[in-house]
């Protein structure tokens, strides 16, 4: 009989979900961003999400942005936090100084509702929601009604995520998601990064100016990101915070394999994520962060077709999904 079971308990003294099926568990904190923050194989000891326990809590709950999977509505910078849409102006914060860019939007912090917590021999699944109305914080500066939920599942398939975003208001909107998605590499205790070989799915590379927004420009894929594109890179080969065109070949993914244990684990994105951004904490070789994006980043502002920016129109009453999953070979 397979373990499994779907319930409330704590990590780090803050409510939690876990889920366990089989060999894999998962963890979702429902107050901090609905953020899923830890996916691991228990039997291997592996660990292949980047978990802001210990000495990286009080960090993470003051920023949770690169530990586990932060939801990024809107995604990235936006340039001094204006843009149009439909004859409409938006002025989100100025919350990157450095930049003077808006960074990563309004609900990687907020609390999602438990809708439903399911356990079978089938698999493990819990569902959460999060209503964005006026009662948000950032209503003000996006006055729409909108309906996130997200659905994580663990089964024999590994662990899969379903997002769904419900257009409740009555004008269309700018839709603009992604997920600061932070993964250990190595994933293995006693593996090493020279141990690791990694794949990412770019295409081009975007020109980014001296404040972080793309030009229009594509620049040449250097050694180490061809190497990348290949599935034969190190993801510390330089110090990445790099925006990329997804290759729109074969699986939309991220892969990290293990040599030493002959062992590869994948991070299936998804047709839906157009664009990658790529954060490597100034090659730190411990995690690295492949950020699937539906659209580039300030897509509004840019003078590019919406086909190539990725900027989705999301009408009245439309819903938007799309599903990812995670998964050792």
């Amino acid at each position: 009989m397979t373990l499994h079971y779907a319930k409330q308990g704590t990590y780090e003294n803050e409510p939690a979900i876990l889920l366990k099926h089989g060999s894999y568990s998962a963890i979702l904190l429902p107050r901090i961003g609905g953020n899923l923050i830890s996916f691991r194989d228990d039997d291997r000891d592996f660990r292949f999400i980047r978990e802001p326990e210990g000495a990286d809590w009080e960090a993470f709950v003051e920023k949770p942005i690169v530990h586990g999977i932060p939801v990024l509505f809107p995604p990235n910078r936006y340039d001094g936090g204006v843009f149009e849409f439909d004859g409409r102006t938006y002025r989100f914060p100025i919350n990157e100084e450095e930049t003077g860019n808006h960074i990563h939007g309004f609900i990687s912090q907020s609390e999602w509702e438990v809708v439903s917590l399911n356990s079978s021999e089938q698999e493990s699944s819990v569902t959460v929601k999060l209503i964005f109305d006026e009662k948000h914080a950032g209503y003000v500066y996006f006055p729409h009604q909108i309906v996130f939920s997200q659905t994580f599942t663990l089964s024999n398939r590994g662990l899969e995520h379903r997002f769904e975003a419900l257009n409740e208001s009555d004008v269309a909107i700018p839709f603009m998601l992604g997920f600061h998605t932070s993964l250990n590499a190595p994933f293995a205790s006693g593996s090493s990064k020279d141990d690791l070989e990694c794949g990412i799915s770019i295409g081009e590379r975007w020109e980014l100016n001296e404040r972080m927004l793309p030009t229009g420009d594509q620049l040449a894929l250097s050694e180490g990101e061809l190497l990348l594109k290949e599935g034969k890179g190190s993801p510390y080969c330089a110090s990445f915070d790099n925006h990329y065109t997804s290759s729109g070949v074969g699986v939309n993914e991220t892969t990290i394999y293990d040599r030493r244990l002959n062992v590869r684990f994948v991070y299936e994105a998804g047709e839906a994520y157009k664009h990658w951004m790529v954060y490597n904490a100034e090659a730190n070789g411990k995690f690295f962060c492949p950020e699937p994006q539906t659209g580039m980043v300030n897509a509004p502002n840019l003078k590019l077709p919406e086909e190539i920016t990725g900027l989705i129109r999301l009408e009245p009453s439309q819903q938007w999904a799309a599903g990812s999953r995670m998964y050792v070979q």
